[in-house]
């Protein structure tokens, strides 16, 4: 798709101030959401939703550096990690280190990050083109937006879902959640079809700020006796100073305070911190390869070549480190922020930069943190409606020049697609392996299944890939050649993301 604005482009003052708001609008939902989770799930734990954001900004901007500010990416709080970090807090009964776990984890994910990217430095990109092509990648990618689906319908109905029917219960609440949550959308699809100029690069704002303020309307009538039910926005939080956090409450300086029990179990505390966070970079590893695909694919610049994967790679796993060490959440790149590029054609990185920017000094703002808190989940479910699904047409386009009438790629592409939208999530201990990690592994592995044969050469039987798909253009290659490096020499169309 074409953008208005590319990755070196430098929109004028106002117009960056008003789309470095609108990626902040698109990842805030989800990067303040993992610290609230943290502390449902242990009260003790306190996370700093301001904390986070902060977090969020300075990882992107670490991110930034790495990349030489040619990835328009931004980094926000990882819901991977949520049980890593879940049961760093975990009771007294069992291996907890708090904060002082919250930040060993961090690290030691991170320097998977460095590690991956070391290797690639020096074997370079090409076996990642061979085992993850555009039939493994695209379905991929596809079911990143499908699989946040539930999570945004979910915020847009505001109701109770019934546990047999699937249905959501429709109270007086729900409805008018319903209609902020259409208007919300509605607008946002107004804005980017039919607006002039501005208005279709800030669909999201328009969106946001249209939902906030018909839902402000039905909280108004709320306070009339009776009423109650409508109400949508709470506003009790403006008006008590005291709960309105003017400053981050810093992981770091959380982590001088911790009570660490006996110390003589602290190397096997750091034992289970490790095996909780390690196998969990793995697979936000594979997240990663499927986001910077995809934003590869939508600014028609291959990111894992120019900057490339190795800088992507630093860049997100010291930005983790980095975010981790102020808000207590690592960091991994925003699907949200993806779409968002998508949507509103601008993919210039000096947004991403100043919406880094932005994040920093607002986590200072108490009334504009409070501000953000209290947009309804309704609200954001609708703009979710629409962030969410660009993310999975944006894949499902990745494999439009694959040839799904061969059986090869359309088992690939299956198996990604029903495991993946399945929630084929994987529960090993405290290790989980995301329902996306865990689709995009056996479809790499049924790919390598269905492209392999039995051939003969000088007597001896030996293994050669049958129909190996191209990395770049995704188009099945002649299998008569003696070996792979041949067979990828024989494509004829030019890579393309």
């Amino acid at each position: 798709m074409k953008m208005i604005y590319g990755v070196k482009d430098r929109p004028k003052a106002g117009r960056l101030i008003l789309f470095a708001l609108q990626q902040l609008l698109a990842i805030l939902a989800a990067t303040i959401t993992v610290p609230i989770v943290v502390n449902a799930n242990n009260p003790e734990a306190h996370m700093s939703i301001s904390a986070a954001l902060f977090g969020a900004g300075v990882g992107t901007l670490v991110y930034l550096l790495f990349t030489k500010f040619r990835s328009p990416v931004f980094l926000g709080s990882s819901f991977a990690f949520l049980n890593s970090m879940i049961a760093a807090f975990a009771g007294a009964t069992t291996a907890t280190l708090g904060y002082l776990g919250i930040l060993l984890g961090a690290v030691f994910a991170g320097l998977i990050y460095v590690i991956i990217a070391v290797v690639v430095k020096f074997a370079g990109v090409k076996w990642i083109d061979k085992i993850m092509p555009a039939v493994v990648i695209g379905p991929t990618v596809a079911i990143i937006g499908l699989s946040l689906a539930g999570s945004a319908i979910g915020q847009l109905a505001g109701g109770v879902k019934d546990s047999v029917t699937g249905a959501y219960t429709m109270d007086v609440r729900g409805i008018l959640c319903v209609i902020c949550g259409l208007v919300t959308l509605a607008t946002t699809i107004a804005c980017s079809v039919y607006g002039k100029k501005m208005l279709k690069m800030i669909p999201f704002v328009m969106g946001i700020l249209a939902g906030y303020v018909m839902a402000a309307i039905f909280t108004a009538f709320s306070y009339i006796p009776g009423a109650e039910s409508m109400r949508i926005i709470d506003f009790e939080y403006y008006f008590n100073v005291k709960n309105i956090e003017w400053y981050p409450d810093f992981a770091f300086i959380k982590l001088f305070g911790g009570d660490y029990g006996d110390k003589s179990l602290i190397g096997a505390y750091i034992g289970t911190i490790a095996v909780a966070y390690i196998p969990v970079a793995f697979v936000t590893f594979a997240e990663h390869l499927a986001d910077h695909k995809n934003i590869s694919s939508i600014i028609e610049t291959d990111l894992l070549k120019e900057p490339g994967l190795t800088r992507t790679l630093l860049g997100d796993g010291v930005g983790s480190i980095a975010g981790a060490i102020f808000g207590g959440c690592p960091n991994t790149t925003y699907g949200e922020s993806v779409g968002c590029v998508a949507i509103s054609g601008n993919a210039s990185v000096i947004t991403i930069f100043v919406t880094a920017c932005m994040a920093v000094v607002c986590a200072f703002i108490g009334p504009f943190v409070a501000f953000l808190s209290s947009i309804p989940q309704c609200v954001m479910g609708g703009v979710c409606v629409a962030l969410y699904g660009f993310i999975a047409v944006s894949g499902l386009k990745m494999i439009q020049k694959v040839d799904l009438g061969d059986n090869r790629n359309l088992f690939t592409v299956s198996v990604i697609l029903i495991t993946g939208v399945g929630g084929m999530a994987l529960q090993f201990g405290k290790v989980t392996v995301t329902a996306i990690a865990a689709a995009l592994i056996l479809g790499i592995v049924t790919n390598l299944l269905v492209n392999i044969r039995g051939k003969k050469k000088d007597g001896n039987e030996q293994l050669v890939m049958d129909g190996v798909t191209d990395g770049a253009a995704g188009v099945a290659v002649e299998p008569e050649a003696e070996n792979v490096e041949e067979a990828a020499e024989s494509v004829d169309a030019p890579a393309e993301e």
